[in-house]
């Protein structure tokens, strides 16, 4: 990944979609955030604080990494 790119993922629209295709109002409503939180965090405009991140996992019943993936900016060390 080069500068600039987010060293943080997240698969949380695949995670909706599998979920009924729940809507990310819903998923807000569940993680008591707004509609446009969900929306930048999926985006990858947004990282969530730690506690938000796990409201996240917790509202599809996953691990927190299988929500979020971190990448060191400059790849793994050498």
């Amino acid at each position: 990944m080069g500068k600039g790119q987010p060293s943080i993922t997240n698969t949380i629209r695949t995670l909706r979609f599998h979920a009924g295709e729940m809507t990310q109002a819903a998923l807000a409503e569940k993680v008591g955030v707004t509609r446009q939180t969900i929306v930048a965090i999926e985006q990858g405009r947004y990282s969530p604080s730690l506690e938000v991140a796990f409201r996240i996992a917790a509202a599809f019943a996953v691990p927190l990494d299988q929500v979020f993936q971190w990448a060191p900016p400059d790849g793994p060390a050498a």
